[in-house]
């Protein structure tokens, strides 16, 4: 079983350009981007991120994952 990375609205923002953390914490509150909170802080999935950007999973592939 592997891990799944999970970020936090300002990791999420480095890692995709063009997306700025305001972008992405409007996202976690429309429910466009699924995220959980701990505390104060939206964390996201990794996966999510990306199936929400870009609509599909492109860390699977990254990692060697069957599609």
């Amino acid at each position: 079983m592997t891990k799944k990375k999970v970020l936090t609205i300002k990791e999420a923002a480095q890692l995709i350009d063009g997306i700025n953390e305001y972008r992405i914490r409007t996202m976690c509150k429309t429910g466009q981007l699924r995220s959980f909170k701990a505390g104060n802080k939206f964390l996201i999935s990794e996966s999510d991120l990306y199936t929400a950007v870009f609509g599909k999973d492109f860390s699977e592939e990254e990692n060697g994952g069957a599609a």
